[in-house]
């Protein structure tokens, strides 16, 4: 139920003028869903079914409509995740410029598979299509950083400098 909601789940002040901010951006406030779900995984790092009820409350839309949401779209985590989240393309250029091959060598190296995360929580891997850097193939992304034209050993150099 709505009303015994974890309680650790708020936005904080400034958030919460955010999120009305948002609502006020469109002519039917329900259209912000997803900006404020984004929000909501950068704050806990996934969307808990307690987060998205809580995501529906603050958006007074039934929990069925934020949790079609969230299930429609990949970049919305239904599971922890990683400290840090590294994506790798295997689109066509990704994978004509050795991204499956990149792909397999990260789950070597991380001991982890496709939509995992490490027992440490510290890494998660995922297999992603196009994210636009075409020419940059292949390509990783970590957190919200982009590296172009990587290699096997500038992954594992950028996976060392994670504290």
């Amino acid at each position: 139920m709505v009303n015994e909601l974890d309680t650790r789940f708020e936005f904080n002040d400034v958030e919460s003028r955010e999120v009305e901010r948002l609502k006020n951006l469109y002519p039917h406030p329900k259209a912000a869903i997803m900006p404020v779900l984004w929000m909501a995984q950068k704050k806990w790092g996934w969307l808990s079914e307690d987060v998205m009820r809580y995501v529906a409350t603050v958006m007074d839309v039934p929990y069925a409509h934020v949790l079609g949401v969230a299930s429609f779209y990949t970049m919305y985590f239904k599971k922890p995740m990683g400290r840090y989240h590294v994506q790798i393309c295997t689109n066509v250029s990704c994978m004509l410029r050795g991204g499956v091959k990149l792909l397999q060598h990260a789950k070597q190296r991380l001991d982890i598979g496709q939509n995992e995360a490490t027992a440490d929580r510290k890494f998660s891997l995922e297999e992603v299509e196009c994210m636009g850097a075409c020419s940059g193939a292949p390509l990783v992304v970590i957190n919200e950083t982009y590296y172009e034209h990587v290699t096997e050993s500038q992954l594992d150099e950028l996976l060392n400098r994670c504290d």
